[in-house]
C-alpha cells in the first residue's frame, strides 16, 4: 500500500489529513478514518495502512486543523501516567470545540476528498471521539455513509437534549459498535439505552462489550492497548466493511 499526506480544503480553512491506499490502479472503497482525542499520529496513520492492505482507500483527516497543522503531542509520551493529566487539558478543549455542527460542516470537505480517490458510498471508522463525530456525519449525511464502526467510544448518550442517542432515526448506514468494558464514559446503561433507541428506529446494528477491555483499547501508543481486543476490533470492521461498501 502507499500512505501520504494531502491537503482537504474546507469550509473553514484547509486540513492535513494521511490517505492510504492499496499499491495498484484500481478503484476500491472509501473508508474515512476519524481520530481519537489525541488525534492524527503515527498510531492514526499505521491504522489506516492496515485498513488500506485489506484493500481500502483510508482518509484520516486532522479534524483538530483550525489549531494548528501535523501532530498535536509531538513529544508526548501516552504511556506515561505523569503526562497523562497535562495532556488532557490540552486536548479536552480541542474536543469540546469540535461540535457537531463543525463536523458535519467538515464532514462534506473530507467526503468528497475521499471519493475522489475511492468508488462508491463511504464507510466511517471511529475511535473513542472519533466514534462520535462519525455518528454526527451518518446521521448529517446519510445518502453518502454506508457503514460506521464505533470503537471504545464514549458519549454516545447523555442527558442533554442534544444526546447523540436521539439522533438514531437519522442515520441509515450500518453501525457496529464494539464497547470498552467498564468505561465511565458508556456504561452498561447508556448501552441499554443506545441499543433501545437503534431499535426503536429500525437500524441495522450490532453491539458487543469487548470484555476486560479499557477504553482505547485500539490504540497501541497508549497505555489502554489490549492486543486482543485491537484484533478482535479489526475483524469486526473488515466484516463490516466487506458486507457493505465492498458489496456496494
Amino acid at each position: 500500500m502507499t500512505g501520504t499526506t494531502v491537503e482537504i480544503t474546507t469550509h473553514d480553512g484547509v486540513a492535513d489529513a494521511y490517505l492510504a491506499r492499496p499499491d495498484d490502479d484500481g478503484r476500491h472503497p472509501g473508508v474515512l478514518l476519524l481520530v481519537d482525542a489525541f488525534g492524527l499520529r503515527p498510531q492514526i496513520e499505521q491504522m489506516a495502512d492496515r485498513i488500506a492492505e485489506h484493500g481500502y482507500v483510508v482518509l484520516a483527516p486532522n479534524v483538530f486543523y483550525r489549531n494548528g497543522r501535523g501532530e498535536l503531542l509531538a513529544g508526548v509520551d501516552l504511556k506515561d501516567p505523569e503526562q497523562r493529566g497535562p495532556t488532557m487539558e490540552k486536548v479536552m478543549p480541542l474536543v469540546r470545540g469540535l461540535t457537531p455542527e463543525l463536523i458535519a460542516r467538515d464532514a462534506e470537505a473530507y467526503l468528497d476528498g475521499l471519493a475522489q480517490e475511492s468508488e462508491g458510498p463511504a464507510a466511517l471508522t471511529g475511535y473513542c471521539m472519533g466514534g462520535r463525530l462519525g455518528w454526527a456525519i451518518a446521521a448529517a449525511h446519510p445518502e453518502r455513509v454506508a457503514a460506521v464502526g464505533c470503537f471504545h467510544t464514549g458519549g454516545l448518550v447523555t442527558d442533554g437534549d442534544d444526546s447523540p442517542h436521539l439522533r438514531a432515526g437519522e442515520i441509515g448506514a450500518e453501525l457496529y459498535f464494539g464497547h470498552a468494558d467498564n468505561d465511565r464514559s458508556m456504561t452498561p446503561d447508556n448501552i441499554a439505552a443506545l441499543n433501545h433507541a437503534l431499535d426503536e428506529a429500525g437500524a441495522r446494528y450490532r453491539a458487543e462489550v469487548y470484555e476486560g477491555a479499557a477504553h482505547g483499547y485500539t490504540m497501541a501508543d497508549t497505555a489502554a492497548y489490549d492486543e486482543a481486543a485491537a484484533e478482535r476490533h479489526y475483524s469486526a470492521l473488515y466484516s463490516l466493511l466487506d458486507r457493505t461498501v465492498a458489496a456496494a
